[in-house]
């Protein structure tokens, strides 16, 4: 097989280019990963994959909207990570390939309608949560896969800083997804720590923007994890990091997780996974919230309680063997 991943997000990118290469396939990524060895995106180091020098020189020349006609050639198959105007711009290109959108938490009910005639011409659709079915004209699912992460380069959990962390990205300026008021006013009280790029208007909560390195340290030292959702997503890649770590985690509950903007669709899947789990506490006032911090922060016996239940789900979830076989399945490799 070869496959060419269109990618928006490095860190997604990251972890499934290392699944593909895993299961054997032939894999260029036209994203941060387009150079392996010499990424864009710091926020995760380089990987060890084959290097396609004419195809990454390409990249600067044919933009995704207008893809590499000798890359076209080379590939078999094409996944797009989410951005359906990608796959509209370069359909014809396309035909005759394996095409596959994979979701990765943002889709709407007009994401919906863009794919539907897609659909209909062979498009394939991998969903990154069940509840994505929730979205009103959906246009349906060939497989259902969850992000993955290796269980074994996360924790142990010490909770040694006494401190409430997250990690978002731009957490003030997209408090309209990402729910930062009700970070600020729940936490008001507590040592914090917002982790993450352009958060400096923060002042003395931002904690910086760590390497991978670091950012697994700081997840492994805090106390608890505050987790806001960035809505419409079921759940975010800094859910799964600090569920993997084992760290004892405060989450929103349903009401606030489906937010508003898109009523209709009941995406956020954070709280159903926890109580599935009995894996952290939730709220759905930021009252109901400051009470889940106090007792958590009060009570040794249930962080460490909560910690093994939360990692036993994430690995029960998000195992990178598990999903792996998932990929070689769907993939028929």
């Amino acid at each position: 097989m070869k496959l060419l991943y269109l990618s928006c997000h490095s860190i997604l990118e990251y972890d499934e280019l290392r699944i593909f290469n895993e299961l054997g396939i032939d894999v260029f990524s036209h994203g941060a990963y387009h150079n392996p060895q010499n990424i864009d995106d710091k926020k995760r180091p380089p990987l060890d994959l084959p290097y396609h020098m004419d195809f990454s020189y390409h990249t600067l020349l044919y933009p995704k909207e207008n893809l590499d006609p000798e890359l076209m050639k080379w590939a078999d198959t094409v996944i797009c990570m989410h951005v359906s105007e990608w796959l509209f711009k370069n359909w014809e290109k396309l035909k005759g390939k394996r095409i596959i959108l994979r979701t990765i938490g943002q889709s709407t009910i007009e994401d919906e309608s863009k794919l539907r005639w897609m659909r209909r011409e062979g498009l394939e659709i991998v969903r990154c949560s069940p509840r994505e079915i929730t979205i009103p004209g959906n246009v349906g699912t060939d497989a259902t896969i969850r992000f993955a992460k290796k269980p074994e380069e996360f924790g142990p959990w010490r909770g040694t800083k006494k401190q409430i962390i997250t990690v978002a990205q731009s957490f003030k300026h997209r408090d309209f997804a990402c729910n930062y008021t009700i970070f600020e006013k729940a936490t008001l009280n507590y040592p914090r720590k917002v982790f993450g790029p352009h958060n400096e208007d923060l002042g003395d909560t931002y904690g910086g923007c760590p390497d991978y390195q670091g950012l697994r340290d700081e997840l492994s030292a805090g106390l608890v994890y505050f987790y806001t959702g960035t809505y419409p997503s079921s759940y975010t890649l800094n859910f799964i990091e600090a569920a993997m770590t084992g760290m004892p985690m405060v989450a929103l509950g349903d009401f606030l997780g489906n937010g508003t903007e898109y009523a209709a669709q009941q995406t956020y899947e954070v709280a159903e996974m926890l109580k599935k789990y009995d894996a952290g506490l939730t709220g759905d006032t930021v009252q109901e919230l400051k009470d889940q911090i106090f007792y958590l922060w009060h009570n040794e016996s249930e962080r460490q309680r909560l910690s093994k239940n939360i990692r036993s789900m994430a690995v029960d979830l998000f195992d990178h063997e598990k999903i792996k076989k998932q990929w070689k399945d769907f993939l028929q490799i």
